[in-house]
């Protein structure tokens, strides 16, 4: 008896992991145009993905989605999910997707993966753009960019809060100071914290000094989290104290470094270096 009722649960597994593949299949197909959800554009197909499965079984079982996403190791700049219940479900949601309501949800164009989760009551399915800076953000590309960015900002005045600075001649990059620079990101990243003081103890003259850089003057703005250079310049010209470091006339060089650990809190580290050589 016991062998009979395990032969039957492995039966109905089956049955709904063949409904779970036609599924997916379903949804890309939706995503093309078929059924009610007419598209204006092409859109990517959806590659599923386990991890997602995995959250997906977690929603079914009561847990909230940013829960989940964090259980599963799956880091996202961009999720959602949609979940129909009832009796027979699993066997209908097929059918009940094409119905014109899910359209605009199973056609977000920013999702790229999915998983599902069903059984005979309920069906949820989550879709997903994984962690991913922009292509180009890494190694001396991005930093170059954060320069030309930083010295568009110097070439015309602006208010840093309660201070006005002058339009100031550019800045030029330097070997030494976009060494301190990933080196630092590259820690912040490593070690999964956010701040000027290094997981060693060290602060931003130190580190100039260390990377060999003699200089008069030198300062350091630092940010998280922005996935490309231009999101990262906004928010240090949206700050009082890092603008007055890019509005800075004393400043002669700069170098700049980005770091990405998609384990860590922030996921993406970026640096920047200010200095006048002695």
């Amino acid at each position: 008896m016991h062998l009979r009722i395990s032969s039957g649960l492995l039966l109905i597994a089956v049955c709904f992991d063949a409904a779970a593949s036609d599924l997916y299949v379903a949804i890309n197909r939706y995503r093309a145009g078929e059924s009610n959800c007419a598209v204006v554009k092409q859109l990517p197909s959806l590659k599923p993905q386990a991890a997602l499965e995995r959250v997906a079984r977690d929603l079914a079982r009561g847990n909230n989605l940013d829960q989940s996403l964090k259980s599963a190791r799956y880091r996202a700049t961009r999720s959602s999910f949609l979940s129909i219940r009832g009796d027979g479900v699993g066997t209908q949601a097929e059918v009940m997707l094409a119905n014109r309501s899910y359209c605009r949800q199973l056609q977000d164009f920013a999702m790229t993966e999915v998983g599902i989760y069903l059984d005979a009551r309920q069906v949820w399915i989550v879709m997903a753009a994984p962690f991913a800076p922009l292509p180009g953000v890494s190694g001396q590309s991005a930093g170059q960019r954060v320069i030309d960015l930083v010295n568009q900002a110097r070439a015309m005045p602006r208010n840093c809060g309660s201070r006005a600075f002058n339009a100031a001649r550019p800045v030029r990059w330097n070997d030494a100071l976009a060494q301190a620079s990933r080196l630092h990101s590259e820690d912040m990243a490593r070690y999964n914290y956010f701040s000027h003081t290094g997981h060693d103890g060290s602060d931003p003259a130190q580190r100039v000094e260390h990377a060999g850089y003699r200089y008069r003057i030198t300062g350091e703005n630092i940010a998280g989290g922005q996935m490309n250079p231009e999101d990262a310049m906004a928010g240090w010209v949206k700050s009082a104290e890092h603008c007055a470091n890019l509005m800075n006339p004393d400043f002669t060089e700069m170098g700049a470094a980005v770091a990405v650990d998609p384990e860590s809190e922030m996921g993406v580290y970026w640096t920047q270096v200010f200095g006048t050589p002695r």
